[in-house]
């Protein structure tokens, strides 16, 4: 039996890495969340960049509150201005469900910059000491989490870093762990084909219309928005649909257990073993901090040769294109395209990767290239807009 190396955490899941998230709440203490987090490696800041408002924010809310249960988070501060209407201790109180520690920091009641900076870095210093004591232990691969996305797509992807991804999946599905895919805009005219995968016909249902609202938020009349990157086009693909298609081959071949939704209401976690589709965005920053909302140890990310890192969230870089592949790519899958390899055989080195970044060896470019954390959120005034003209017929 295949097993990794991790860390147990007080309400049961089981963590790949010891990270101190430091959440600011609003915008204005960004500063100060950063301002604190240079003092120690382990610090991880995500800001929420929507306002110090909760009307109409509850969607980063809850991603706020979901990412800080995430098992990679052994630690979390919370951090606010003081005047607006996001209560730290909203924020606080429902992750201390997990019993981890949390602690709050209000700039106003710590009267000013200064002191609240002084006062969270002597709190991350308790936490590294509190943190530096867990030892890692054995569990088995059936314990993680892991999602997968694409970025930086060209015609390599669908034919090898796609399909050794999808085939990797399903042998982390046969061990017994949760694999979640996401972008449903990016699995347009491809319904039918994962409906048929669908356990019941409730959840084959979910899957056309979650992503026939994903399309309909990206296709507004009126509005010129680009959804394929110019590197998409270089690379060779032509149409958003030839993208899906070659975009559902990492979604490997088990059945499909629901389609976990990130919304205003609430944010689902998976139930059981087994392979998911979900909400999360095709946005990079946004998609990693998504999948670690819900829940997500490792991202497998198949890509021409772009590099992406998530601080939380270790990333697995793949590619299929010989002529892009550079030091940031963990997994050449370039010999599917010339011959010399099979689809089975990249799968393989691409579960030993996931076996050895969750035993604790960093991604290539894990720490070095890490992104923004960033909260990402459907506008509930276009949500709204969108479901009267649904409604109406339009």
């Amino acid at each position: 039996m295949m097993e990794f190396m991790g860390y147990q955490r007080p309400d049961g899941s089981v963590g790949i890495r010891n990270k101190i998230l430091i959440i600011a709440v609003d915008e204005c203490c960004e500063g100060i969340a950063r301002g604190i987090a240079r003092h120690s490696e382990a610090a991880v800041v995500m800001t929420n960049w929507y306002t110090c408002m909760l009307g109409g924010n509850e969607e980063t809310f809850n991603q706020m509150i979901a990412v800080g249960k995430n098992p990679n988070v052994a630690a979390v501060m919370v951090i606010a201005m003081g005047c607006g209407s996001i209560l730290p201790s909203q924020v606080r109180d429902e992750i201390a469900r997990t019993g981890k520690t949390v602690v709050c920091l209000t700039c106003e009641e710590l009267k000013g910059t200064r002191n609240t900076i002084a006062y969270g870095v002597e709190r991350l210093k308790e936490m590294e000491e509190q943190i530096g004591r867990l030892q890692r232990e054995k569990f088995p691969m059936s314990r993680l989490v892991v999602g997968v996305k694409c970025g930086g797509s060209d015609t390599s992807s669908g034919i090898a870093s796609n399909p050794s991804a999808g085939a990797a999946l399903d042998k982390l599905v046969d061990m017994g762990a949760i694999c979640i895919g996401g972008e449903l805009f990016e699995l347009q005219g491809c319904e039918a084909i994962l409906a048929k995968r669908a356990v019941s016909e409730e959840v084959a249902q979910k899957i056309i219309t979650l992503i026939g609202k994903e399309r309909d938020r990206w296709s507004v009349e009126g509005a010129d928005v680009e959804t394929m990157s110019i590197g998409n086009c270089v690379g060779g693909l032509t149409t958003i649909e030839e993208k899906s298609l070659g975009a559902l081959h990492k979604m490997g071949s088990h059945p499909i257990q629901d389609v976990l939704q990130i919304n205003k209401d609430f944010i689902d976690r998976p139930k059981r073993p087994g392979f998911y589709l979900s909400e999360a965005t095709m946005l990079c920053g946004g998609a990693g901090v998504n999948y670690a909302a819900l829940g997500a140890h490792i991202i497998l990310w198949t890509s021409g040769a772009a590099g992406f890192q998530n601080a939380l969230v270790p990333v697995i870089l793949i590619s299929g294109n010989a002529k892009l592949i550079n030091d940031d790519i963990d997994i050449d899958a370039s010999a599917i395209m010339d011959g010399t390899a099979g689809v089975e055989e990249i799968a393989c080195r691409i579960v030993d990767r996931v076996r050895c970044v969750a035993n604790g060896e960093p991604a290539r470019i894990e720490g070095i290239g890490d992104s923004t954390m960033t909260l990402y959120q459907k506008d509930q005034r276009v949500e709204a807009l969108l479901t009267a003209c649904r409604r109406k017929g339009k």
